[in-house]
């Protein structure tokens, strides 16, 4: 049977004939297929369209969700394309697994600290949910994941959860799931809130270091020159293990630190020139003195003090220090003596221009924040704050 029809100018209106096009109607005179569009049929009772084609040889008809044929015919490739698709073969977590560990251990983009980071996701993982290994991530419902997110947020650290559910979608992706199966994605990253630094005032700092060296310990100088060192130079703790006496420059009064943080794939410069403050070149003259080294000696004796700075936060009554604390010292000095964003972030090894820098270090002490306060004038008299007003 040939018929013509058209559709109407808004969409979902259902088609009325036209004499431009044929069509062909099956028996029942339920569906419409077109000769010159192959794989479309028309629904004739709803108007709507389809798509069909078979699928391991049995014919599968896929709706089009529109009732307007030219809309149908731009559709129809690409819902023809998804039908055609061979579909993932799912297995269980394990199978997921194995193969995103696979792939973090011959990834050679990731610095090694990053693949020990993200294999610790995946056995926190597996310790939080028993028996997810064995099962099929297909056969996992939104509500388990739901509630293994309750449970895990819960234990661990914002940041730790957010990477976490990173690898969770990952692992669920290489099992064979895809995204709008993916329950991983339904979950919320949570909101990292930064910490105010609470780091220790001058006077603080000095006492610290007079608890440290006169604490009795066998190598309480060296931990006091060792806490002296980080704070002056900003560097990190892997850094400041391969400070060398020969990475001094005397004579342009600078150091030279090896960056650790950088990645494979960057361009990035592998060290640093830092200018050495006062307070550095009085340290490390002092040193020069006392060790008589070598140039291919280690500028620190011990590779860390935590231990010694715990003890003396505690006794002088402030905020506990880690190594890292004092690269935050260091930057936040520099920051308050009028050293601008972009050269402390330069000092520091950063290679974003100052960013994360400001985003660390842009709210600084009260104390140097009401300092700067006094500093702030206008053209025109100001009363005194005590002054009483009048109207």
């Amino acid at each position: 049977m040939k018929a013509d029809f058209t559709e109407t100018a808004t969409e979902g209106a259902k088609s009325i004939p036209n004499t431009n096009r044929t069509d062909s109607l099956s028996a029942d005179g339920k569906w419409r297929s077109f000769p010159k569009v192959p794989n479309l049929l028309q629904y004739v009772v709803a108007g709507t369209y389809y798509a069909r084609c078979k699928v391991k040889g049995k014919p599968v008809r896929i709706a089009l969700d529109t009732d307007v044929f030219t809309k149908a015919k731009l559709r129809l490739p690409d819902k023809l394309k998804e039908m055609r698709k061979p579909k993932a073969v799912v297995g269980s977590f394990a199978d997921g697994r194995l193969q995103f560990e696979r792939q973090t251990n011959s990834d050679h983009t990731l610095a090694e600290l990053s693949k020990v980071y993200r294999l610790r996701c995946i056995a926190c993982i597996l310790k939080s949910w028993p028996g997810l290994d064995q099962l099929k991530v297909d056969t996992i419902k939104e509500q388990d994941v739901r509630d293994w997110a309750s449970r895990y947020a819960e234990k661990y650290a914002p940041q730790f959860f957010n990477n976490s559910l990173n690898v969770l979608r990952q692992v669920f992706t290489l099992a064979g799931l895809g995204r709008d199966a993916n329950w991983g994605y339904k979950i919320k990253r949570l909101g990292i809130r930064s910490k105010p630094l609470e780091l220790p005032t001058s006077d603080e700092f000095d006492r610290l270091l007079v608890e440290i060296e006169t604490s009795g310990a066998a190598q309480a100088k060296d931990c006091a020159d060792l806490v002296r060192f980080l704070s002056f130079t900003g560097c990190r703790v892997a850094e400041m293990k391969q400070a060398l006496w020969q990475d001094v420059n005397w004579d342009k009064n600078e150091i030279t630190v090896h960056s650790v943080k950088r990645r494979i794939t960057s361009g990035t410069a592998l060290a640093r020139v830092v200018p050495m403050i006062a307070a550095l070149r009085q340290l490390l003259e002092r040193l020069r003195v006392k060790q008589q080294p070598q140039p291919g000696d280690r500028i620190c004796k011990v590779s860390e003090c935590q231990g010694a700075l715990t003890r003396a936060c505690k006794i002088v009554g402030c905020a506990r220090l880690t190594h890292h604390s004092l690269r935050h010292l260091f930057a936040t000095r520099c920051v308050e003596s009028g050293i601008d964003i972009p050269t402390v972030a330069r000092w520091l090894g950063h290679s974003d221009g100052g960013m994360l820098a400001l985003k660390i270090y842009g709210h600084l002490r009260r104390e140097h924040s009401q300092a700067m306060a006094q500093k702030v004038t206008f053209g025109t008299e100001t009363l005194p704050i005590n002054e009483n007003k009048s109207t």
